[in-house]
């Protein structure tokens, strides 16, 4: 497992909530194997969108960091 930063582990709470929302119009009983192709690349999309947008917004907030 990777050590994950305090924001990232904060990207990863905020992005949680956008996939549950996902889920809760697919159906939380729903099996992975049961998924539809389009319902499955909706669930990637949103966690990645969700995880950059989330990590940007924790970059704007702090700017004094230097990323690097």
């Amino acid at each position: 497992m990777v050590d994950l930063t305090e924001e990232e582990r904060a990207a990863i709470t905020v992005t949680m909530k956008r996939i549950a929302l996902l889920m809760d119009e697919i159906g939380w009983g729903t099996s992975l194997a049961d998924l539809s192709e389009a319902q499955v690349r909706s669930l990637i999309g949103e966690a990645v969108e969700g995880f950059r947008e989330a990590m940007s917004d924790i970059a704007k907030a702090n700017p004094l960091e230097v990323p690097f």
